[in-house]
């Protein structure tokens, strides 16, 4: 079995365009969700995204195809025989709420094809819908195809937009918040969307080696359970989320006492963080775990997430540091001492991050050190 390494990973947000800059805005608690200008709120209650402010200037433009060209450059050239799996979960739906009529290279019918003519590779992979765990999901199957020897690497790519036909959605359901996001405060009231793209390489260690490929970390453990509880709401005592990092923890031959930081889902709803700090009891108790949630600073970035947020987890490995909850005043009781406003370091060894999403689907990553 090969052993699975991150070689390259870009990502772009309304906080900054690269990994690096995301990172620093990060550290000083920044958050880009703020007041929406791109669409009209007046009849909802809730107002406010995350945007790339500069990306809707040619609305006949495919914006989720302008986010994701943006992390490809900065990607470069990637083994001709890399499998692709695309992860984004709402591509289209700018076209759809606009009803403009687009020529057929604004409308890709299978993103994937569309990603491999960008890096012209031959169209080899799998798309992925796994809700908001999408990202997080397309790399653990990425993983296992490296893993299995079946692919020598493989790119995760996904991209997502803040459009108003998700907005809408999301306030049908009342999960947005009226003013600020709030992941794992007690006063926390819902979350915010956000436009982000990423685009991360998984490789094992002989093409990253033949490709001269900085190790940037290594996936060592994953794991995907679905909890079948609702098609929105999680299972209230987190077993979905429970049971992935259980299989996560044993591919990595690892035990929870062992886990040194956790990157969490974190989106700031009421039943998401109340179902996560569940988990978190379950699998930790007691144990003094430095937890950390990006939804505050970027916004909800649905497919985008997993991918995102792993990337991030890779440069606090890097810095031996998680970054701050932007938007966090009072934490919630089973999060006092684990989750902070400010920046938490820890030995830097190795680090959990997981997603979930619609239709009760959780998964888990354990990431490394390289």
């Amino acid at each position: 079995m090969r052993e699975v390494f991150f070689t390259k990973a870009a990502i772009t947000t309304g906080l900054g365009g690269t990994l690096h800059e995301n990172w620093q805005k990060m550290m000083s608690a920044e958050s880009a969700v703020g007041p929406i200008d791109y669409f009209n709120t007046k009849r909802l209650d809730y107002h406010n995204a995350s945007f790339v402010n500069d990306l809707r200037l040619d609305p006949k433009v495919n914006h989720v195809c302008v986010l994701t060209e943006r992390v490809l450059d900065q990607i470069g050239e990637i083994p001709a025989d890399t499998s692709i799996i695309w992860t984004g979960i709402k591509g289209n739906a700018q076209f759809i709420e606009s009803g403009q009529k687009m020529d057929k290279p604004y409308l890709p019918v299978h993103y994937r094809e569309w990603v491999a003519n960008q890096l012209r590779i031959e169209n080899i992979g799998i798309e992925v819908n796994a809700a908001c765990a999408s990202s997080t999901v397309g790399l653990a199957l990425a993983a296992q195809k490296i893993n299995s020897g079946e692919c020598h690497s493989v790119l995760v790519c996904a991209a997502d937009l803040a459009s108003r036909f998700v907005h809408n959605g999301f306030s049908a359901l009342k999960a947005l918040s009226p003013a600020t996001v709030r992941p794992f405060d007690k006063n926390r009231d819902g979350l915010a969307l956000g436009d982000g793209a990423a685009a991360i390489l998984l490789t094992d260690k002989e093409t990253a080696e033949k490709n001269d490929y900085t190790l940037l970390g290594c996936l060592k453990g994953w794991g995907v359970a679905n909890d079948a509880n609702h098609i929105t709401g999680p299972a209230r005592d987190g077993c979905g989320l429970i049971l992935a990092v259980e299989n996560a923890l044993k591919m990595a031959d690892l035990k929870a006492d062992e886990i040194e930081a956790f990157c969490a889902h974190g989106t700031g709803t009421v039943y998401n963080d109340g179902m996560e700090l569940a988990a978190i009891e379950t699998l930790f108790g007691d144990k003094d775990l430095p937890i950390f949630s990006v939804k505050g600073a970027i916004g909800h970035t649905l497919g985008a997430a997993g991918s995102i947020e792993a990337a991030l987890c890779l440069m606090a490995l890097k810095e031996k540091t998680v970054l701050p909850t932007s938007g966090l005043i009072e934490a919630e009781d089973l999060a006092k001492g684990r989750i902070a406003n400010k920046a938490q370091t820890f030995a830097g060894n190795n680090i959990l991050t997981t997603n979930s999403g619609f239709g009760g689907v959780n998964a888990a990553l354990i990431i490394e050190k390289a």
